[in-house]
């Protein structure tokens, strides 16, 4: 692997600029590659793709339908249609919810989230189970920040049609044992839906062998361009379930009183779509395959076990970590220091670390907690960027101390 300071050049926000950016879990930072990709295609290839015979739109389209294929490689999709571009993983959680649980789920039917869940996915099934008059049930996390597997017994019974779980947290990192879920899940006749949103980017992703009936992740979490998302479906599922949006080039005929509706991608791609977006996550994909995930995630590990290590040490600082199996994110608090104020203390300094309740209220509910700071890794960061940390947050300290013992 190249050394981290020479990958950190292809990044152009950091060119002139000591910013420490501690927050890829909200959005990473775009490489080169990727920003002169999306510029090069609106420059000498724009045009709408599928809609015009002429050369700019078939280049439009060939460009399109080829970063599809380099997303089903790289999550190892079993066929390129089961890859579904939309505006982001919301929008992707959001279409299986109504796409495929209103159809499919009654009353009396149970959904299975994790408390750890992001609200994107937790909003839509909560809807989804009033209308259907479903029980919503959650897998809740035990001191060691993980769920524990008798939970996942008890909770994923025969009355169980979805469970719904991340892969990693975007507020505690703590990873989840997703081939035990979808086992227990599968073997009740429950589908599974993965958010990857703090995975994909951090590890190995082969959703053929995980067996996930849907998977959600966003392009901006990846290095790739804000305003893309990906929904992965088994394609015998997509096939049955109707689409999400209606309008243009989702469609196979319309007439006056009914619609037929196109084959897979493209039902689930109404109006014109995100071109430059598409292409500019697969030169992030390049980019990280260049690279390559298992480096990704040893240097990532390397460096949460080295924040981790730093900030147990300083006897003010609370972490929600059990220390194990560390992934790119952990949050933490300052005792009696609202984490706004770190965080505003923190931007002083030049440091960009997340603050508040990172869309998951149910799980800091359930902790007992109204927010926290959380800092989280990309390829550019390193254990200087850790240290600025740790000196900033024992300022910070000494600048509340006397307030806070007072």
């Amino acid at each position: 692997m190249k050394r981290i300071s020479e990958i950190k050049k292809q990044f152009p926000i950091f060119e002139n600029s000591d910013v420490v950016y501690l927050d890829s879990a909200a959005t990473s930072q775009k490489p080169k590659c990727v920003l002169e990709a999306m510029q090069k295609f609106y420059q000498t290839e724009n045009a709408n793709p599928y809609r015009g015979a002429y050369g700019l739109s078939v280049t439009a389209t060939e460009s399109y339908n080829k970063a599809r294929k380099a997303v089903a490689k790289f999550i190892n999709a079993k066929f390129a249609e089961e890859v579904i571009f939309t505006k982001n993983a919301t929008e992707s959680l959001n279409l299986i919810a109504y796409s495929y649980g209103l159809d499919n789920l009654k009353k009396g039917d149970e959904i299975v989230l994790s408390i750890m869940e992001h609200h994107s996915a937790i909003v839509p099934w909560q809807k989804v189970a009033k209308e259907k008059k479903a029980t919503l049930k959650y897998l809740y996390i035990d001191k060691n920040f993980e769920i524990p597997a008798q939970a996942i017994e008890e909770k994923i019974t025969d009355k169980t049609k979805v469970v719904c779980v991340l892969s990693v947290s975007n507020v505690l990192g703590a990873k989840n044992d997703l081939q035990k879920i979808i086992e227990k899940a599968h073997s009740v006749g429950a589908i599974v839906v993965v958010d990857l949103s703090q995975s994909v980017a951090h590890s190995q992703t082969d959703v053929q062998k995980l067996d996930a009936d849907f998977a959600a992740f966003s392009a901006h979490k990846m290095y790739g361009p804000l305003g893309l998302g990906v929904l992965y479906g088994k394609r015998d599922l997509l096939d049955q379930m109707k689409p999400f949006l209606a309008g243009g080039d989702m469609i196979e005929f319309v007439y006056e009183q009914e619609t037929t509706f196109a084959p897979l991608p493209n039902k689930f791609e109404a109006g014109t779509q995100n071109v430059a977006g598409a292409i500019g996550l697969e030169k992030a994909i390049d980019f990280i395959n260049e690279i390559g995930l298992k480096n990704i995630e040893k240097h990532e590990k390397i460096l949460a076990e080295y924040a981790y290590a730093k900030l147990s040490k300083l006897p003010f600082v609370e972490v929600y970590s059990s220390g194990k199996n560390l992934t790119s994110v952990l949050s933490f608090n300052i005792k009696k220091v609202h984490p706004h104020d770190v965080a505003s203390f923190l931007d002083n300094k030049e440091i960009c670390v997340r603050s508040g309740n990172h869309c998951a209220q149910p799980l800091l509910r359930f902790m007992g907690l109204d927010s926290t700071c959380r800092i989280s890794f990309g390829i550019y960061n390193t254990k200087d960027d850790v240290d600025k940390l740790i000196v900033a947050l024992k300022e910070i300290y000494a600048k509340f101390e006397k307030y806070i013992k007072d």
